[in-house]
């Protein structure tokens, strides 16, 4: 009996060593030591001294290290067609939908499990789709759009819905990009590298250099803050200058 307990205890633990020992996902990391584009606004030819490139999710990868984006947490403006069969879905006020102004976004309700659930669904099949294009990664759109809904949203929701998303993204073999919102360190929930917009006019690259290191894309909009980040990050971090329409013929420029 004594010799059965002993194997016994010996068999669990070798299958929790090897569980705890197995990785969770393996999926290719944001490379460092190269230049990014920023091409959500239509595409463009890419220079050689670009190494990481974001696109959108209806658009082809490049070959480089492709970034797909996906609008997680919003509707995107010409979407409306399907979000109107799902209402039940989209986050509402009165009785009406809960817009994002500046981009005439629909936010989604993310307040209960089931609706994150269904919802996870939804993206989950749009990120699969970047892996079957051949993206390496994908970034998560409007992880910050609780601060826009009229308090309906709370920060838990956003984390526990970015959970379920960056679990799609490994699932699909995909690194996953946390996109704003620099209070949060979302490598502690999954995220593999973070997309900061205008983190130097906003003084929040460091809070995001914290929590990924190297692995931090830089999108800054104005000549002065492209300037300043480049100063204080350049030699680390890739920054790209674009205009805010982020159009084809737009500006662009690097550190």
């Amino acid at each position: 009996m004594r010799r059965f307990v002993t194997t016994l205890l010996a068999l669990v633990t070798t299958a929790v060593i090897t569980t705890v020992a197995a990785p969770a996902y393996a999926v290719e990391q944001l490379p460092v030591g190269t230049d990014v584009d920023y091409q959500l606004g239509g595409v463009r030819s890419v220079p050689d001294r670009v190494g990481i490139v974001v696109r959108d999710r209806t658009e082809a990868p490049t070959g480089r290290y492709d970034v797909c984006y996906v609008n997680g947490f919003q509707t995107q403006p010409g979407a409306r067609g399907f979000w109107r069969d799902r209402m039940h879905l989209v986050l509402q006020r009165d009785g009406r939908p809960v817009v994002d102004e500046d981009w005439g976004e629909w936010l989604l309700d993310l307040r209960t499990s089931a609706k994150r659930r269904q919802l996870a669904r939804i993206v989950g099949r749009w990120t699969a789709g970047c892996a079957r294009d051949g993206f390496d990664a994908v970034e998560y759109d409007n992880l910050d759009s609780f601060t826009r809904s009229h308090r309906l949203l709370k920060r838990r929701h956003a984390v526990a819905y970015a959970r379920l998303l960056v679990r799609a993204a490994h699932r699909s073999g995909l690194a996953a990009g946390q996109k704003n919102l620099a209070g949060l360190r979302g490598s502690r929930i999954g995220f593999d590298f973070a997309v900061a917009e205008e983190c130097g006019r906003y003084d929040e690259c460091g809070r995001y250099v914290a929590a990924y290191g190297r692995r931090v894309v830089v999108v800054e909009y104005r000549r002065r803050d492209f300037r300043a980040t480049c100063a204080e990050h350049g030699d680390r971090l890739p920054v790209v200058l674009r205009d805010r329409d982020l159009t084809p013929r737009g500006l662009r420029a690097w550190c």
